[in-house]
C-alpha cells in the first residue's frame, strides 16, 4: 500500500487528503487537512455480523490538546471524558453517515476521528465527515457515498456566502450553517443564525448543497488516483439481513389491527395497545420459528407499525392523535413557576412538558473551556436533562448522553442571538431545562420554556424566541409536511426538522433527513409552515409572559460595574489578593476586576453598595480642600500619619494637632484615634499635608505656649526630623525596620487599639 496524497483548492481554502501511511491495519484511514488543521479519521468494520436488530455504528472524536500545543488541566494532565464540542463533532459525523448504510447491515462499525493539529484558524469538525466518507470508500464498505459536510457563513458587508469559514470569518458572520449529505441530497443540517430570514436560509442551504457536491467530486478524484497507484479497491462482501417473505406476510396480515391501535392520542395508552398487539403477533409463531427468525420478527413488527402510521397520514390526512398536518398540540404556559430561583418557566405542548430554571451569576462564573479551539469560555450556558421518568421508564441517571448535549446545544444556539451584551447585562447566565414529560419536540419545548425563564428573570432579551419541530412523510408517491411532530412521527417519519426564531427570523436549525427525495421546494414549504407554527406558539407564550421583567428578581444578585484607572488595579487587588478578599469577606459581595479597569460587583442587599464604596475609596485621590474623618495609623516625632483612604495617608504636622505648642504628638493623639482633618496641600509627588479641624487646646505642660512654625524650628532653623520627613515623603506611611524602601510597595499598618 503506497502513500497517496492530493491537495486541492475549493472556495478559496486549501485542503489535503492522504492515505496509505498511517493506521494501515484499519479498514480505512484518511488524513485530512484544511490549512494546517489536521485530523486522522479511521474506519473499522467487524468481520463478524452482530446478532442485533439495529445497525451498530459508533462514532468518536478524540480531541487531543497537543493539537493546539496545550497541556490538559486537572491533576492527571490527560484528556478525560469528551468535551461538549467533541461530542457535537462526533454527532456531526454520525448523523449523515448512519442512514447511508444499507438496510440489514449488522456488522459493527467504528469511526474514530483524532485531532492532530489545530492551527487556530481553521475549524476541524466539518472536514472529518469527508475523511470518514473517503475511509469507508477506500475500505470497500458498502454505503451511499461519497458524503461531505460543509459549514456556510455569510459576509455581512457583501452578503456573499463563505464555505468553511475561518474562526475570524465566523465572528463576522450572521450565519453559522453546517449541512451534510451527498451531491444529490441533504441528510443533516445544524445552524445558528442572527435572525436570518427563511429565504436567506434556504439560499444558504442551496449554496451549501453545491459545495457538498464539489467535495464529493474531490473524493472521487482521490479514489481514481488511489486505484492508479494501489490498484482497484476490493469491495468487501457483508451478509445483510434479508427479508423473509413468509414472516412479512404473516405479520402484515394484522395491518388493520395495527392501524386501530395507533389511533390513540394518548402516548402511553397507544404504546400499550401497540405492544399488546405485537406480543399477540409474536405468540402466533412457534418457539422454533421465533428462534429461527429472532431478528426478522422484530424488524417486520417495526415495519408494520411504520407502514400503518405513514399510510394513515397520507391517505386520511389525519395523524395518530387526530390532528391535521399543520395543527399544533394544545399549549400550556406558566411563568414564575418556582419561588426564590432567579427565573423559571413551564412550557407544555401536548404530552411534552419542560421546566426551565435560570441562574444568574458574576461573569467570572461562566464556563471555562479546555479545548483545541481558540475560545477560553462562554458566558451563556444551556443544559438539557432527559431523565427516564419523563417517558415513564426506569433507567440510570448520570452523565449527560450525546442526545442531551446535542439538544442543549440547539437550545443554546436558539437563544444566544437575542441575549444582551455583557456591558448592558454583566451576568453569567445558566439555564437548565428539565424534561418532565416527553412525546416529541422536547428540545423545542426547552427553547420555549427557557425563553420564559429568561424573561421571568429580567434578562433584557432583544426579542422572544419560540421553536417547533417539523416532520415529513413520503409514502406512495405523496408528500406531507407535519407541524409539531410527536415521538412516533419522529421515529417512523422521514425527517426531523427543528426551527427556532423570533418574529424577525431564524436563530437556529437542526435537521435529520432519511428521505432521498427531499427537494428544496419541500424545504421551502417546511420553513414557511414552521414560521406560521412559531408565530402561533409565540402568541401563546406572550399571553402569559408578555416580556422581560424591568428588573431582575429580588433573589438574584445585583451586579453593578464601575471603572477604575488601570494603574490602580493592583491597589484594589492588594498584595496576594489581600485587599480584594477583605472587601468580599467584610461586605459579602463578589468582586471581579477586568484588565481594562472594569470592576463588576455583585451581591444581594446593601453588600454591592458597600463594596463599591470601599473600592472608590481605594482609588480615590484626595484633593486640596477635602475633609476626612481619618484614623491615626502612625506617630512620629514630627507629626501623625492619618489614614484617609485604604491606600492613602496624609501627614498631620505636630504644629497642627492642637491649639498652641505641643512638645510630643502623644500628648494629644494616640494610634487608633479618629480625627477630622482637611487636605491643605498635595505636592507634585502626591504627598499630602493635613490640618486638623476642631483643634483642641494643647494640654498644660506640653509646651511654653509658643506655636510651632509649620515644620521649622525656633529661630527659623530646620527641625532635626525635617530631613527624615522630606526623605520619607509625608503622603506615605513612614518606613519601619524591614521595609524595602523605594520598591513602590505600601507598608502594612500597625493596627493598635
Amino acid at each position: 500500500m503506497a502513500l497517496v496524497s492530493k491537495t486541492f483548492e475549493l472556495y478559496g481554502k486549501t485542503y489535503t487528503l492522504e492515505s496509505g501511511e498511517l493506521a494501515k491495519q484499519a479498514t480505512g484511514a484518511v488524513l485530512v487537512k484544511q490549512g494546517d488543521t489536521t485530523a486522522l479519521v479511521t474506519v473499522v468494520v467487524s468481520k463478524e455480523r452482530k446478532n442485533y436488530d439495529f445497525f451498530p455504528l459508533t462514532v468518536d472524536f478524540n480531541e487531543k490538546l497537543y493539537a493546539a500545543g496545550r497541556i490538559p488541566g486537572g491533576y492527571l494532565k490527560r484528556e478525560g471524558r469528551p468535551t461538549e464540542k467533541a461530542t457535537l463533532t462526533a454527532r456531526m459525523i454520525d448523523r449523515p453517515i448512519r442512514p447511508s448504510f444499507p438496510d440489514g447491515f449488522r456488522n459493527e462499525v467504528q469511526i474514530v476521528a483524532t485531532s492532530l493539529v489545530a492551527d487556530q484558524k481553521n475549524p476541524i469538525d466539518v472536514i472529518c465527515t469527508m475523511a470518514a466518507s473517503l475511509g469507508l470508500t477506500l475500505g470497500g464498505v458498502p454505503f451511499e457515498g461519497p458524503l461531505a459536510c460543509v459549514r456556510i457563513g455569510r459576509n455581512t458587508e457583501t452578503g456573499e456566502f463563505i464555505v468553511n469559514p475561518t474562526y475570524e470569518e465566523r465572528e463576522a458572520s450572521d450565519l453559522d450553517l453546517e449541512l451534510a449529505g451527498t451531491a444529490d441530497f441533504i441528510s443533516m443540517v445544524e445552524a445558528g443564525a442572527d435572525e436570518v430570514t427563511e429565504d436567506d436560509m434556504l439560499a444558504a442551504m442551496q449554496f451549501g448543497q453545491e459545495a457538498i457536491g464539489a467535495f464529493c467530486q474531490a473524493q472521487r478524484e482521490f479514489v481514481e488516483e488511489w486505484e492508479r497507484v494501489n490498484g482497484a479497491i476490493q469491495q468487501k462482501e457483508y451478509i445483510l439481513d434479508q427479508p423473509v417473505p413468509e414472516v412479512e406476510e404473516r405479520i402484515f396480515a394484522h395491518y388493520d389491527e395495527m392501524a386501530a391501535a395507533l389511533a390513540d392520542a394518548d402516548k402511553l395508552s397507544r404504546i400499550a395497545k401497540v405492544e399488546d398487539l405485537k406480543e399477540r403477533i409474536r405468540a402466533e409463531f412457534s418457539e422454533e420459528e421465533q428462534l429461527a427468525w429472532e431478528r426478522e420478527i422484530p424488524v417486520n413488527l417495526k415495519k408494520l407499525e411504520k407502514k400503518a402510521m405513514r399510510t394513515m397520514v397520507v391517505e386520511t390526512g389525519e395523524r395518530v392523535d387526530g390532528r391535521r398536518a399543520d395543527e399544533i398540540r394544545p399549549i400550556m404556559v406558566k411563568g414564575s413557576y418556582l419561588p426564590l430561583v432567579h427565573g423559571s418557566g413551564l412550557f407544555q405542548r401536548g404530552q411534552t412538558q419542560v421546566l426551565s430554571v435560570l441562574s444568574l451569576g458574576m461573569l467570572n462564573e461562566g464556563q471555562r473551556l479546555d479545548t483545541i479551539e481558540p475560545v477560553e469560555g462562554k458566558r451563556y450556558m444551556h443544559q438539557y436533562n432527559f431523565p427516564p421518568f419523563c417517558t415513564g421508564e426506569t433507567g440510570r441517571i448520570g452523565s449527560p448522553k450525546r442526545r442531551e448535549i446535542g439538544h442543549g446545544n440547539l437550545a443554546e444556539r436558539a437563544l444566544l442571538p437575542v441575549l444582551p451584551d455583557e456591558k448592558e447585562f454583566p451576568y453569567a447566565i445558566r439555564v437548565v431545562s428539565e424534561v418532565m414529560e416527553s412525546n416529541g419536540s422536547s428540545s423545542m419545548a426547552s427553547t420555549c420554556a427557557s425563553c420564559l425563564a429568561l424573561m421571568d428573570g429580567g434578562v433584557p432579551i432583544a426579542r422572544p424566541v419560540s421553536g417547533i419541530a417539523m416532520g415529513l412523510i413520503q409514502e406512495e408517491g405523496k408528500t406531507v409536511v407535519l407541524s409539531d411532530i410527536q415521538g412516533i412521527e419522529d421515529f417512523l417519519g422521514d425527517m426531523d426538522f427543528k426551527v427556532t426564531g423570533t418574529e424577525r427570523g431564524i436563530t437556529a436549525l437542526q435537521m435529520d433527513n432519511k428521505a432521498t427525495g427531499l427537494t428544496f421546494e419541500i424545504l421551502k414549504a417546511a420553513l414557511q409552515q414552521a414560521k406560521e407554527g412559531r408565530a402561533f406558539i409565540l402568541d401563546k407564550m406572550l399571553e402569559v409572559v408578555p416580556g422581560p421583567r424591568e428588573e431582575t428578581r429580588p433573589t438574584a444578585p445585583r451586579i453593578t460595574s464601575i471603572t477604575v484607572p488601570t494603574d490602580k488595579i493592583r491597589e484594589v487587588i492588594g498584595k496576594g489578593g489581600e485587599t480584594i478578599r477583605g472587601i468580599q469577606d467584610e461586605t459579602g459581595a463578589s468582586v471581579d476586576i477586568q484588565e481594562d479597569g472594569t470592576v463588576y460587583v455583585g451581591g444581594v442587599g446593601t453588600s454591592v453598595d458597600e463594596a463599591i464604596e470601599r473600592i472608590k475609596l481605594i482609588v480615590h485621590e484626595p484633593e486640596v480642600g477635602e475633609e476626612f474623618c481619618g484614623r491615626v495609623v502612625s506617630i512620629q516625632p514630627f507629626g501623625a500619619f492619618v489614614s484617609l483612604t485604604p491606600s492613602k495617608d496624609g501627614l498631620l504636622h505636630i504644629s497642627r494637632v492642637a491649639q498652641g505648642r505641643v512638645e510630643k504628638v502623644e500628648d494629644v493623639l494616640n494610634i487608633g484615634d479618629e480625627v477630622k482633618v482637611k487636605v491643605i496641600e498635595v505636592d507634585e509627588r502626591g504627598k499630602i499635608s493635613l490640618d486638623r479641624l476642631d483643634k483642641p487646646e494643647a494640654p498644660a505642660g506640653s509646651g511654653n505656649g509658643a506655636s510651632h512654625d509649620d515644620g521649622r524650628g525656633f529661630g527659623g532653623r530646620p527641625r532635626r526630623d525635617s530631613k527624615d520627613r522630606e526623605r520619607r515623603g509625608h503622603g506615605d506611611r513612614p518606613r519601619r525596620p524591614g521595609d524595602n524602601g523605594g520598591n513602590g510597595r505600601v507598608p502594612r499598618r500597625h493596627h493598635e487599639a
